[in-house]
């Protein structure tokens, strides 16, 4: 475990001392934050998956293709 320094408002702070029992506050913490990593992630993923997807736009980086070895030097070393 990693000890972490967080800013809350006083006011969340105050509901959270008053439903949250003392031993709890980290596990819950850590719950709610991989809740919202979890969200993010899906959203990143169905992003990308619609990218990957989107024709128009595939069709136009197979274009710019030609240009991803530009000033790469293919000899041996």
């Amino acid at each position: 475990m990693t000890k972490v320094l967080v800013s809350m408002p006083a006011r969340v702070l105050s509901r959270m001392r008053a439903l949250v029992p003392d031993r709890q506050r980290s596990r819950f913490i850590t719950r709610l934050v991989e809740a919202e990593l979890a969200k993010r992630e899906a959203e990143l993923f169905q992003a990308a998956r619609a990218v990957d997807q989107d024709e128009a736009l595939n069709a136009e980086m197979r274009e710019w293709d030609v240009t991803a070895a530009d000033g790469v030097d293919h000899e041996p070393w």
